[in-house]
Order: C-alpha cells, then sequence, then structure tokens
C-alpha cells in the first residue's frame, strides 16, 4: 500500500511538472490604447505626453485618455491651465514625479476644510512675487521763469543791475 501511494504521488508530480513546462507563460499585456488608437483630437491635447507615452501604464493612459475626451466640455482656461501642467510634469524627473504623487496622496487624506488652508499656503509658497508698483514720476521741477522785462526803458538799467 505504502509502494503504491509513492508511486501514485511521484506520477502526479511527474504529469504535474509536464503540464507546467507544456503551458507557455502567459504574455505580458501591452498598455492600452497605443498612441496609434487615440483619435486625432485625442492626439492634440495629449500632444505633450507623446514623448512618453510609451512609458505609461494602462491606468495613467486611460486617466489621460478620459480627460483628453472632457477637454472640449472645459472653460478655455482649464484648457489652457491643463495644457500648461502636462508640459510641465513632461519636464520633472521621475524622482519629482513620485514625490508630486505622493503630496497628492497625502492631501487627499486631509480633510476639505483643512485641504483648502493648505492650499492656499501652497499657492502663495509658489505664486512668484508681484510685480513691483512704479513709483509715480516726481512732479516735473518748475523752471526758472526768466527775469520779469522791464516795465518802461528806465527801469532797463535798475534790473540790469540786480
Amino acid at each position: 500500500m505504502a509502494k503504491t501511494l509513492v508511486a501514485l504521488i511521484v506520477s502526479l508530480c511527474i504529469a504535474f511538472s509536464a503540464i507546467a513546462a507544456q503551458s507557455k507563460p502567459a504574455a505580458k499585456k501591452a498598455p492600452k490604447p497605443d498612441w496609434s488608437e487615440l483619435t486625432a483630437a485625442q492626439k492634440q491635447v495629449l500632444a505633450p505626453l507623446e514623448p512618453e507615452w510609451n512609458q505609461l501604464d494602462t491606468t495613467r493612459r486611460k486617466k489621460w485618455v478620459s480627460i483628453a475626451d472632457r477637454y472640449p466640455t472645459m472653460k478655455p482656461a482649464q484648457q489652457k491651465r491643463l495644457q500648461k501642467r502636462m508640459e510641465e510634469w513632461v519636464k520633472l524627473t521621475p524622482e519629482e514625479r513620485r514625490a508630486a504623487r505622493e503630496r497628492y496622496k497625502t492631501l487627499r487624506k486631509i480633510p476639505p476644510k483643512e485641504r483648502k488652508e493648505k492650499w492656499q499656503e501652497y499657492k502663495q509658497s509658489v505664486a512668484p512675487p508681484p510685480p513691483p508698483t512704479p513709483a509715480p514720476a516726481p512732479a516735473p521741477e518748475a523752471a526758472p521763469s526768466p527775469p520779469a522785462a522791464p516795465a518802461t526803458p528806465a527801469e532797463a538799467p535798475a534790473a540790469a543791475a540786480n
């Protein structure tokens, strides 16, 4: 009985290893959508991200596609801000991006009122200082008035003597 049990276990091990050897490892799926699968409108909105599109995972690609789809409904100021932020994001190093994501996650955990206060502090810390207001121009000095012309020829020598 023990021999039969051992033989059964050995044969099962051999069978499972043979099956495992025959099965191909699952090929890793490429992130979707590929740049070529985007619409012309999506490509136009996401143009700043094109050089990095191949490095983005599926989740991030889908997030950006969703944003591109909402783009036409945004106000012009929002559209401009989105384009600027994408351009800035592309310029960040991987470490700077990681730090930005961590800050975002941390801020999401803060209650809304406190988050608003922190946002105001942040905006003040990164906002460029206001341009200096030009000092009011000094009033032009009055030019010395020329001496008054003598009223009569008799006064002329007296005025010249002064």
